[in-house]
């Protein structure tokens, strides 16, 4: 379960509708389609933005930026109303760039624990990632004192959200507004929505490995939101993977965020401020974590830089940019 101030956070997210990894993006001064909070995208991020705690109550507070309907009904439906999106932002460099081969993300999404995995199991890469580990736990965040909790984080190997492989191979997800998966076919194997990654991790070295693998699974969005992922590796190679019209399409770019991919021109998906500045930001010598903080949202859980040349990290959690973890691809344990 849960912790009460993870709740309590989640549901004043919901409540000033935070903008978020799921549907696509409105221009920047559109106003959001609700019956009751009239709010453009950017006084969306700004509410979300200013909530804070005061005490351990747990009291918050909050800043609503925006108009609203004074009469309208607060329903059910309104407070879960499921384009009140998160925003995930991820972005690969080429080894022409100045830090060289590096692939950096943005997770946004609810307020739960999460945790780095490194694995190096018998026959399969060695590999670092990061998990949400609320979907190992059914919520909330661990008891390291508890046998049953440590036994289930075990199974957070399963579910890397982004992560890196020794040979320089690294993937990631992010929320997408439209997915139609291809028909299930018979006699081929079902996996879930970052299993399909831990299996990149394990078996591809190069993004072309990596998609072939793709093609020989038939892959499940159930209990989950609908995603498509960036994938990169040392050579400078990066796609975008994305299901729709019942195939997968393989699309050359080398950002990410939550607009629909295939069938759109670049033209197209520079209408997306976050897409924007990644993709004008990293033709420039601006470190990456610099470009993930100039897209971070107010509900930023992580984020990560894989250098894909020298096998390191470096992770930020919760927009704490003075605080840098550096990693390596080598369990410390």
């Amino acid at each position: 379960m849960r912790s009460r101030t993870a709740k309590v956070l989640s549901a004043l997210l919901l409540l000033v509708s935070a903008a978020a990894c799921s549907g696509e993006r409105e221009p920047a001064r559109s106003v959001r389609e609700s019956p009751v909070l009239r709010q453009t995208q950017e006084q969306v991020e700004r509410t979300a933005g200013s909530l804070r705690r005061l005490d351990d109550l747990p009291m918050y507070a909050m800043t609503y930026h925006g108009d609203y309907d004074a009469e309208a009904p607060l329903t059910d439906e309104e407070l879960a109303r499921p384009d009140s999106a998160w925003a995930c932002s991820l972005f690969a460099r080429g080894p022409q760039a100045a830090d060289g081969a590096e692939f950096a993300r943005n997770f946004d999404w609810d307020p739960n624990a999460a945790m780095v995995v490194h694995s190096d199991a018998p026959g399969a890469y060695a590999s670092i990632s990061v998990s949400d580990v609320s979907y190992v736990l059914d919520g909330g965040g661990p008891d390291l004192k508890d046998p049953q909790h440590r036994r289930r984080l075990g199974h957070a190997v399963l579910l890397p959200f982004d992560g890196m492989n020794e040979k320089g191979l690294a993937v990631g997800l992010a929320q997408t507004p439209d997915a139609e998966l291809p028909a299930r076919t018979p006699g081929r194997a079902l996996v879930g929505t970052t299993r399909i990654i831990r299996l990149m991790l394990d078996r591809a070295a190069t993004v072309d490995e990596a998609i072939a693998l793709m093609r020989r699974y038939d892959v499940e969005f159930t209990g989950g939101p609908q995603v498509h992922y960036l994938i990169a590796d040392r050579t400078g190679r990066a796609v975008v993977a994305e299901y729709g019209g019942g195939r997968l399409h393989v699309i050359d770019d080398r950002v990410l965020t939550n607009i629909t991919m295939a069938g759109t021109e670049p033209a197209d998906r520079l209408s997306d401020a976050r897409y924007s500045a990644l993709a004008k930001g990293i033709g420039t010598d601006a470190d990456a974590l610099d470009l993930l903080r100039r897209v971070a949202q107010a509900h930023t859980r992580w984020s990560i830089v894989y250098d894909l040349d020298d096998l390191t990290a470096r992770l930020v959690t919760g927009k704490r940019w003075s605080r840098v973890h550096k990693l390596t691809i080598s369990s410390p344990g």
